[in-house]
C-alpha cells in the first residue's frame, strides 16, 4: 500500500473509531459506519478488521465492557443493571464475557478494585458483626483540589495503542509534524486522554490520545486527527513526579476525595495536562494537572 494511501486509510478509520466511542450505546450498522469512512459497505468489514485487529462488533462489545468495568469501581449500581446497559440479557451472559476479559467475575472485581471493608476509614463493625458509618472528623484525602468549569480544546493527535508506558512514539510524530508546521508555540498545551483501565484492558489494546491544542485553521492528515477534549466542570488537582505514578493520584482524587466531596464522576476520560518537558524534567520533578470530569456546578 503506498504511503498516501495508508495514511488516508488510517484517516478514516480514526473518524470510525471516534464515532464509534461517542454512539456506544447504539448500535451502528455497517453500513452507517462505512459512511462515516467512505468506504463501500461490501469491504469495510474487512478493512477494520485488518487495520484494527478485531470486527467491528468485537471492539463494541469490548469497549462496552471496560465502560462497565468502570462503573463497577465507580458507582454502585446492581450488577444487573450494569450489564443490560452492556448490552446483555442476562446476568449469566455478562459474568462470562465479563470473566473472559478480566479473569475475574464482576462481583470479585468489585471488591478487588475497592479498598477493603475492613480497612476503609469511617467503618466499624458492631458486636453483632454489622458494618456500620461513622462520620470522621479527622482523616480522608488531604489533596489540594479545585473545582473549575473547563472550556471545550480543539486539538490534533495520534492515537496510540498499546501499552501506556510505550506513546512517546505517538508524541514524537505529533510533535515533530506541528513543529514543522510552527504550530508549538508557547500557548500549545500538551494533553494525554488515557481511555482505557489497564486493568480491565489487555496491553496491546489500550487507547491513548496524545494531543496538542491547535487553531481552527488545521485540517488533518494521514494518522493525525483533530478532536474536541474536554468542557464542563472538573476537579483538578497536581500530580507531582514521574507518570508511571499517576495512578497513585488517581486513586486518592477517585477513592478518598471525590467520596468524602459528595461528586459524581463523569464516563468521560480525564485529561492529563502536562506542565514540563519530559526529555528535560527529572522524573520527580514533573508536574501534571489532572482533569476529572464530574457532575454539578462548579
Amino acid at each position: 500500500m503506498r504511503t498516501t494511501t495508508l495514511l488516508d486509510y488510517q484517516q478514516r478509520l480514526l473518524r470510525v473509531l471516534l464515532y464509534i466511542q461517542e454512539n456506544l450505546d447504539r448500535d451502528p450498522s455497517l453500513e452507517e459506519l462505512a459512511e462515516v469512512a467512505h468506504f463501500s459497505p461490501y469491504h469495510f468489514h474487512r478493512i477494520f478488521r485488518g487495520m484494527v485487529g478485531e470486527s467491528v462488533r468485537a471492539h463494541i462489545r469490548r469497549l462496552r465492557l471496560e465502560r462497565a468495568a468502570g462503573r463497577l469501581t465507580t458507582g454502585d449500581d446492581p450488577v444487573i443493571r450494569i450489564a443490560l446497559d452492556a448490552g446483555y440479557e442476562s446476568h449469566a451472559a455478562f459474568t462470562r464475557a465479563f470473566g473472559a476479559m478480566t479473569g475475574l467475575s464482576p462481583s470479585t472485581y468489585r471488591k478487588r478494585r475497592r479498598p477493603p471493608v475492613a480497612a476503609a476509614p469511617g467503618l466499624r463493625c458492631t458486636e453483632d458483626g454489622v458494618i456500620t458509618f461513622e462520620s470522621l472528623e479527622t482523616g480522608g484525602s488531604t489533596m489540594d483540589v479545585t473545582i473549575k468549569t473547563v472550556p471545550e480544546r480543539r486539538v490534533a493527535f495520534v492515537r496510540h495503542i498499546g501499552p501506556y508506558n510505550e506513546c512517546g512514539s505517538a508524541w514524537s510524530g505529533l510533535c515533530t509534524h506541528l513543529g514543522a508546521e510552527g504550530r508549538l508555540g508557547p500557548g500549545a498545551e500538551y494533553i494525554g486522554l488515557s481511555h482505557d483501565d489497564p486493568d480491565a484492558t489487555p496491553p496491546d489494546k489500550l487507547r491513548y490520545d496524545a494531543c496538542v491544542t491547535i487553531g481552527e485553521d488545521y485540517e488533518p492528515t494521514g494518522e493525525i486527527g483533530v478532536q474536541a477534549v474536554g468542557g464542563g466542570v472538573y476537579a483538578v488537582t497536581t500530580h507531582h513526579g514521574p507518570y508511571d505514578k499517576l495512578y497513585e493520584t488517581y486513586a486518592e482524587l477517585c477513592g478518598q476525595w471525590i467520596p468524602t466531596h459528595e461528586r459524581t464522576i463523569r464516563a468521560e476520560p480525564s485529561l492529563e495536562i502536562y506542565l514540563n518537558d519530559p526529555e528535560s524534567t527529572p522524573p520527580e520533578e514533573l508536574l501534571t494537572d489532572i482533569h476529572l470530569p464530574i457532575e454539578g456546578d462548579a
